[in-house]
């Protein structure tokens, strides 16, 4: 599976006013009417259980030179132990964290979740999104982080 590029997202939450996010790259779209989306989060990690409560989250698209956002909610440096440290973070109308400078986002409540296997699969209902910039996408392939500045258009032969 490691043979599949995805673009990579920060998936966050809120519960009682504390922020909680992680790095995503499962996520996809799922139907335009309604407007679904889905994420695909391991049963183990902390998020899990705190989208299961609060019912709601949302979908951050890093942009190519936000690697270290990646890394950071990743988990990839422990030394930092609060992963909004240092950042200026919208809300959304559900009340996750919108990361600043990030490709778009997408506002969602929970509309069903599904199990699969060790992942749980969480349908959201798009409630609101916003295209907040033109750049490259960040993109994860073979256990690597891969940006460009400029999507490059193929034209079928």
């Amino acid at each position: 599976m490691s043979q599949f590029a995805s673009g990579v997202t920060v998936v966050t939450t809120q519960l009682n006013g504390q922020h909680f996010g992680l790095t995503v790259s499962a996520f996809t779209s799922l139907s335009l009417d309604p407007p679904l989306v889905l994420i695909c989060l391991d049963k183990k990690v902390h998020a899990h259980g705190i989208i299961e409560q609060s019912k709601v989250f949302a979908v951050n698209i890093l942009r190519s030179d936000q690697v270290e956002v990646g890394i950071r909610f990743a988990g990839l440096r422990p030394e930092i132990q609060d992963r909004f440290e240092g950042m200026t973070c919208g809300t959304g109308v559900t009340g996750s964290p919108i990361l600043p400078n990030c490709l778009g986002w997408i506002d969602c409540n929970l509309w069903e979740r599904y199990d699969g296997g060790d992942h749980t699969i969480f349908v959201g209902e798009v409630l609101a999104s916003c295209l907040t910039g033109s750049a490259g996408p960040l993109l994860y392939h073979n256990r690597a982080w891969h940006g460009s500045t400029t999507l490059d258009v193929i034209e079928p032969s």
